[in-house]
């Protein structure tokens, strides 16, 4: 599962369980504060994402703003996450 669709399907999806919502009011151009996605909402998406893609995201919870990987959209965490696989199959 790491071609692009996938990935945007499967990040989607993790947000949209973390917000309480449908996958299908979810897009990618959405910010996570559009989502209604906290700080507490952040970590757990992270922590499932990292789960669902067996990789490790370079987050730092206690200040996200300086963490090298990007939440400002729901395309940047999608972005990140492909990177990170690519990352870890070279």
């Amino acid at each position: 599962m790491t071609d692009q669709a996938n990935v945007t399907e499967k990040v989607i999806e993790i947000i949209a369980e973390q917000a309480v919502l449908e996958p299908s009011d979810v897009s990618v151009d959405m910010s996570l504060e559009d989502v209604g996605i906290d700080s507490l909402g952040l970590v757990e998406c992270i922590f499932a994402i990292e789960e669902a893609f067996d990789i490790s995201v370079p987050f730092n919870a206690n200040d996200p703003q300086e963490s090298d990987f990007d939440i400002s959209s729901v395309a940047s965490i999608v972005t990140g996450v492909e990177q990170l696989i690519r990352e870890q199959k070279s």
